[in-house]
């Protein structure tokens, strides 16, 4: 049974740091590309980072590059997202998801495995 735990999330200011992560199990962890993904309150879930099934390779949106960095552990099979310079529409709940798609260029997922997780909660405040 595909099980994606997410942890890491909480309370941090504007300009801070948070370490998200995920825990894997019930699948061959390096044969799938992930996501994390987040939705905040009244809007629509949306990917925030990707990373292809070795970790060479990744992507990001728009409103979080150069802030963020999705990274991966195929022996541990975990994926991480840490968020540097923190925002307020950071705000939200953050999810991992695998994926058998990924089109990096485009940073866009296909090919869903297993359903989404509890996800973590992270607060930016002032």
């Amino acid at each position: 049974q595909v099980q994606l735990v997410e942890s890491g999330g909480g309370l941090a200011q504007v300009g801070g740091s948070l370490r998200l992560s995920c825990a894997a199990s019930g699948f061959i962890f390096g044969s799938y590309a992930m996501g994390w993904y987040r939705q905040a309150p009244g809007k629509e879930r949306e990917l925030v980072a990707a990373i292809n099934r070795s970790g060479n390779s990744t992507c990001y949106a728009d409103s979080v590059k150069g802030r963020f960095t999705i990274s991966r552990d195929n022996a541990k099979n975990t994926v991480d997202l840490q968020m540097n310079s923190l925002k307020h529409e950071d705000t939200a709940v953050y999810y991992c998801l695998a994926h058998s798609v990924i089109v990096t260029r485009r940073c866009t997922l296909g090919g869903r495995l297993g359903s989404w997780g509890q996800g973590t909660q992270v607060t930016v405040s002032s």
